[in-house]
């Protein structure tokens, strides 16, 4: 079992059913965000694990896909039930090497828990198509089959839901799975893994590898890999993208973002200080679909800006496992320094800091905080308006009308989400039906879409053709084959 608060262990690889011991391999430290402390060591895999892992993957896939889709299914219902039962000792591990609040990592758990109960339903989403007689004498039908060995590479700060994004839809379509997780928070995948184990999943269907570029590069390039999933920042969405692509292999890479609400000045101020304070400093700004954007909209600003700045001064900043706590610290002390120099940037170009969260700042020894973050003033030129930050950093733009801030919005070079504050529907509609953005809130701060729909970015927010869950993801972890039937 992994270890949460107090001791320090070391990880291990998990490939072709077996928990591997670091032997030899280089070790690295995984550190308690709310306190510099080091808390666990992660071997390393190299390219030679890379290999047994696939070779493993793949004989294991060719016994898997045999297997009827109504018993695969078992394993995702027990690993369901598995993953309700250890919900609570799932999210502290969570928050202790993430960072995020106790509250915020319970409900990544819960969106975790709903991807897996999705996937449940394959025998139904993997369901083809008839039709009889075609041309005469002849009927017709469509069968989704698996493609082998797939890969997960995913990002710090979802350790939990986005593996689950991947690892639930290729296993129960019948494929094999390699997931390479973030190495800052490998001890949450460590032990969804053991949970899979334990619901029975066969050996080699599931592997875990840890490690760096060398193990990517090397599952990138592997004969046996035919699918990649990944997300994480837009430069190595593309890397990821036009390597494994140049291999053949199927790919869904996505990337960063630079989100933008916009609010107009019919809309529930309250209400949406709630929501923009929720999407902006939730999770420390260390999300995919964080709002750093603010567009205000003509009258909007002033009432708007006021119970903001009120309702931010007011925000509690501290451990992750503190009770009352409404923003933890950041992942890492170099991550930290990178969103700083931002804030920094951000006053040399003339941005009017309405809350600076360099007060909040603290050596790396006692944790990596800094607090939440407004600028006013801010221009379309500047860094901390085009650059993703990914961090509590919030930077207000001011715009004359709806079509100015439609226009702001898509001048973006991504395309995650983005959401409108207002009580006009045709505002909203309007909105939801010509801003570039793959995912639309309406009076929603963090429009992320359930296990059953799409993940759907944009632009260069994705890189691929088929998107992360829901219907999608049954297409990207299967090729689906035509059959043409006569008989005489």
């Amino acid at each position: 079992m992994i270890a949460t608060e107090t001791s320090v262990q070391t990880l291990k690889l998990f490939v072709g059913g077996q928990w591997e011991d670091a032997g030899s391999r280089t070790l690295h430290p995984v550190r308690n965000p709310s306190t510099g402390q080091v808390i666990a060591h992660t071997p390393y895999a190299t390219a030679q694990d890379v290999d047994r892992a696939a070779k493993a993957a793949h004989a294991a896939f060719l016994k898997w896909r045999e297997v009827p889709v109504v018993e695969r299914v078992q394993v995702m219902y027990r690993y369901k039930h598995l993953f309700e039962k250890n919900a609570e000792e799932l999210a502290r591990i969570l928050s202790t090497e993430n960072g995020k609040t106790l509250d915020d990592a319970r409900m990544e758990v819960r969106r975790a828990i709903q991807m897996v109960e999705f996937a449940c339903g394959m025998p139904s989403l993997m369901m083809g198509q008839s039709l009889d007689n075609v041309s005469r004498g002849i009927d017709s039908i469509t069968i989704r089959q698996p493609l082998g060995v797939c890969v997960g590479i995913t990002p710090f700060n979802f350790p939990v839901m986005v593996p689950m994004w991947m690892a639930p839809f290729a296993v129960a379509t019948g494929n094999a799975f390699i997931l390479k997780p973030s190495e800052k928070v490998p001890m949450s995948p460590a032990r969804t893994a053991e949970l899979l184990e334990e619901a029975g999943v066969p050996p080699g269907v599931y592997s875990l590898l840890h490690g760096d570029k060398e193990v990517v590069d090397a599952l990138l390039r592997h004969p046996l890999v035919r699918a990649i999933s990944f997300v994480g920042s837009t430069p190595v969405a593309k890397y990821i993208y036009e390597t494994a692509a140049a291999q053949g292999k199927r790919v869904q890479a996505l990337g960063g973002a630079k989100n933008h609400l916009v609010v107009m000045p019919d809309a529930n101020m309250e209400k949406s200080v709630e929501a923009i304070m929720s999407s902006a400093f939730g999770a420390a700004g260390e999300r995919c679909l964080a709002g750093s954007v603010l567009v205000t909209v003509g009258d909007a600003a002033e009432p708007l800006l006021k119970l903001l700045v009120e309702k931010t001064r007011q925000m509690r900043v501290g451990a992750s496992l503190e009770q009352g706590v409404e923003m933890g610290p950041v992942v890492t002390g170099d991550h930290r320094r990178r969103i700083v120099g931002y804030i920094e940037k951000g006053i040399e170009e003339g941005a009017k800091p309405l809350c600076d969260g360099r007060g909040q700042l603290t050596p790396d020894e006692e944790g990596f905080f800094v607090g939440p973050t407004i600028f006013d003033d801010v221009r379309t030129d500047m860094a901390i308006a085009r650059e993703e930050i990914f961090g509590p950093v919030l930077s207000v733009i001011r715009a004359s009308d709806l079509d100015e801030a439609i226009t702001l919005v898509n001048s973006s070079p991504f395309g995650n989400t983005s959401s409108i504050f207002t009580s006009d529907g045709k505002a909203a509609r309007e909105y939801a039906s010509r801003v570039e953005a793959g995912m639309v809130g309406v009076n929603v701060g963090v429009a992320a879409p359930m296990a059953f729909f799409p993940f759907s970015g944009w632009k260069n927010s994705f890189f691929g053709d088929l998107h992360a869950h829901g219907r999608d993801a049954i297409q990207f972890y299967t090729e689906q084959k035509v059959i043409m039937t006569r008989w005489f």
